[in-house]
C-alpha cells in the first residue's frame, strides 16, 4: 500500500514538517486533511527556513501535487499570503489544489473567536484567534460558506451578506463588540474568490485517481493527536480531528487505503497552551530544553511548555491511530545532558496507570515515574547513520522501541533535510 499517514504523536509541533518534506521527495501527492492556518510546519531546506500554514509541506518539491482537503477550513487571506511569501521565494505554486468541499474562515469568525475566549476569562483555552473553532462550529450548525460557493459569482454575495448579518447580531448582542463592516468585506471577499478560484477543484477525484494509479499519497497532520477533539485533553484541543480517523475523512478516502501510519514523535515533550503536562519541567532544564530547541510556536511564537518524553501518551497515540512506526525528531537537542528520563507510567494516589485517561482532574494529579538513561555529550548532527550515534543515544532509541512497541524508523539528528537518519523503508 502506497499510503502513509504522517501525525503528532503529542501535542502538536513535534517536527512533521521536516519529516512530511523529507518523505514528500518520494510522494506524488500530499494532502492536508484537517485543521486551518491555526497550525505550523517549519521546514529547512538548505539555508533556508520555510514557515507553512496552510500550504501541504510538499510545496518544496516540485514534482508534488499539493492538495488541501475537504476538511481543512481555508483561510483566504492567510492563503493567499502564503503564497505571496513562497513564490518571492522563487517556489512555483501551481501545483496547490483546494477542495471545492472545504469551509472559508472569514473575519466574523476571528472575531467571535476572540470575543468569546476574552469572555472564558480565567477558563480561556488558549485559542490562536484564528477564526478556526467558530468555522467549524458553522460547519457543524450547517450555516458554513463552503469554497465551491465562496468562488461562485452568484451564490456567494447574497450568501455572505446574510452570514455577515447574522454573525454582527452576535457580535453585538452576546458579546458587546462592534459590528462589521458589511460592505468592505463583500468587496474584499469577492477578490480573494478570483485569486483562489485557479486552485479549486475536487480534490478527493484527484486523491482516488492518483491511488487508483498507484501513485505514492502521503496524508499530512497538523497539530498532535493530545489535541484531537475527541482524544485529546478537552477542552484544551483543537476543534478538528489530526488523527488518522481524521485524515481519512478529511481527504476523501477510506481507511482501507492506508499503509502506513508514522506517528511524529518529539525525544522529550512539549505543549503549548493550559492544561495538565505530568512531565512538564518547569525549570532550568525546563528552560534549557526550550532554548536548545527554538521551542517557540510557528504560528504564535508563543513559548512551549517542555518536559521530558512520555510514553504513557506515546502509547495511547499508537492505540488510536494505529501507528505502524514512529519518527524520533529533535533527538540533538538532548545532547549534552548528564542524565535523561523517560515517563513509562503514572502515579495517581496509590494507583499506577499506564493509560492516558480522559478526565483532567485526574490527569492533573498524575506524577510521573521515570526510568533514567545516562546522556551523552557529543554532537550527533553529523551523524548518517543509526551505527554512528553515539551508545547511548543509541540505547535511549531502542528503548522507546520496547517500551512503545514499534520501530523508530527515521532519527532525525538536527533541523536540516539532510540531518536525518532513515533506518528502514516508509513508502
Amino acid at each position: 500500500m502506497s499510503t502513509v499517514v504522517i501525525l503528532g504523536a503529542q501535542w502538536g509541533d513535534e517536527g512533521k514538517g521536516k519529516v512530511i518534506d523529507y518523505l514528500s521527495k518520494e510522494a506524488d501527492v500530499v494532502v492536508r486533511g484537517q485543521g486551518g492556518n491555526n497550525a505550523g510546519h517549519s521546514v529547512v531546506v538548505g539555508d533556508q527556513k520555510y514557515a507553512l500554514h496552510l500550504i501541504p509541506s510538499g510545496i518544496l518539491n516540485e514534482n508534488t501535487i499539493n492538495v488541501i482537503g475537504n476538511g481543512v477550513v481555508f483561510d483566504p487571506e492567510g492563503f493567499l499570503n502564503e503564497i505571496k511569501g513562497l513564490e518571492s521565494k522563487g517556489i512555483a505554486t501551481s501545483s496547490i489544489k483546494v477542495s471545492d468541499r472545504a469551509h472559508v474562515v472569514f473575519p466574523y469568525h476571528k472575531e467571535i473567536d476572540r470575543l468569546a475566549e476574552e469572555a472564558r476569562g480565567a477558563d480561556m483555552i488558549g485559542t490562536t484567534k484564528k477564526g478556526i473553532g467558530p468555522c467549524y462550529m458553522d460547519k457543524v450548525e450547517r450555516s458554513g460558506i463552503r469554497i465551491c460557493d465562496f468562488v461562485d459569482d452568484e451564490i456567494f454575495e447574497p450568501l455572505f451578506r446574510s452570514r455577515i448579518k447574522a454573525k454582527n447580531e452576535i457580535i453585538e448582542k452576546i458579546y458587546g463588540g462592534t459590528a462589521m463592516d458589511e460592505e468592505e468585506m463583500v468587496t474584499r471577499y469577492k477578490k480573494y474568490a478570483e485569486q483562489v478560484r485557479p486552485f479549486v477543484d475536487d480534490t478527493s477525484v484527484i486523491v482516488y485517481e492518483a491511488l487508483r494509479a498507484g501513485k505514492k499519497v502521503l496524508l499530512e497532520g497538523a497539530q498532535g493527536t493530545l489535541l484531537d477533539l475527541d482524544y485529546g485533553t478537552y477542552p484544551y484541543v483543537t476543534s478538528s480531528h489530526p488523527t488518522s480517523g481524521g485524515f481519512t475523512i478529511g481527504s476523501g478516502i477510506g481507511p482501507n487505503e492506508i499503509g502506513e501510519v508514522v506517528g511524529i514523535t518529539k525525544a522529550y515533550t512539549t505543549r503549548v497552551g493550559l492544561g495538565p503536562f505530568v512531565t512538564e519541567l518547569d525549570n532550568e532544564i525546563g528552560e534549557r530544553i526550550r532554548i536548545a530547541g527554538n521551542e517557540f510556536g510557528t504560528t504564535t511564537g508563543r513559548p512551549r511548555r517542555c518536559g521530558w518524553l512520555d510514553t504513557v501518551m506515546i502509547n495511547y497515540s499508537k492505540r488510536v491511530n494505529g501507528m505502524t512506526c514512529i519518527a524520533l525528531m529533535l533527538v540533538d537537542v538532548l545532547s549534552g545532558f548528564d542524565e535523561i528520563k523517560i515517563c513509562t507510567g503514572y502515579k495517581y494516589g496509590d494507583k499506577i496507570m499506564t493509560n492516558f485517561p480522559a478526565s483532567l482532574s485526574v490527569l492533573a494529579k498524575c506524577e510521573p515515574i521515570y526510568e533514567v538513561f545516562p546522556g551523552w555529550k557529543e554532537d550527533i548532527t553529523a551523524c548518517t547513520t543509526f551505527e554512528s550515534l553515539p551508545e547511548n543515544t543509541k540505547r535511549y532509541v531502542e528503548r522507546i522501541e520496547e517500551l512503545v512497541g514499534v520501530p523508530v524508523k527515521i532519527v532525525s539528528v538536527g533541523p536540516k533535510r539532510s540531518e536525518t537518519i532513515v533506518r528502514d523503508t516508509i513508502f
